[in-house]
């Protein structure tokens, strides 16, 4: 359980209030700093992955936990820009995004107990989508000038675009044994 990808895992984790509190903080260098500490999360993501499968250090643990540090990161990031832009421009991405991370855990946790969870495993446009929504969640956060909101709202849709494309991508790779099994 206790390995160094697990451990940066647990680091991510503790990052999130750090980042919020840096967001709120009243200080003109406190958007820049919330915007370090999510790079930060979201490169310890791609480091942890890439360790546990160089060091052989996969856990069942592991593969619980980082997503679920994922998803959390990435919730709290859209929830302060909501509050922060109060928008309907900003608000209804979000939802898709949160809504779309709770479908498709809900379905990974679906096909896991019927023993196919390989078949809604992450595919390359997830990969894209979560890319791209770093990026943009960076420029929203961190809002070093207008040009970078401007281009981080472009990349916020792109990256809700993506977020419909993969979740009707895994529905559809699941729709056989979802619909087989709701019949009894």
């Amino acid at each position: 359980m206790t390995n160094i990808p697990n451990l940066l895992t647990f680091f991510r984790i503790l990052l999130i209030p750090v980042f919020v509190i840096l967001f709120y903080l009243p200080y003109q260098w406190s958007y820049l700093a919330a915007a370090i500490v999510f790079i930060l999360a979201a490169a310890t993501d791609w480091f942890d992955g890439y360790l546990a499968r160089k060091l052989n250090q996969s856990t069942a643990f592991g593969a619980f936990l980082d997503p679920v540090a994922d998803k959390i990161m990435v919730a709290a990031a859209l929830v302060v820009i909501v509050e922060h832009y109060n928008t309907i421009w900003v608000t209804i991405p979000a939802m898709t995004m949160i809504g779309r991370e709770i479908i498709i855990s809900a379905l990974r946790e679906w096909m896991a107990e019927l023993g196919k969870r390989s078949s809604v495993a992450v595919s390359w446009i997830g990969k894209w989508k979560t890319m791209i929504q770093m990026v943009s969640l960076t420029g929203l956060i961190w809002q070093y000038d207008i040009w970078m909101v401007w281009l981080a709202y472009v990349l916020l849709y792109v990256a809700t675009v993506l977020t419909f494309w993969s979740m009707f991508q895994y529905m559809k790779a699941a729709w056989g044994d979802l619909t087989y099994h709701s019949r009894f």
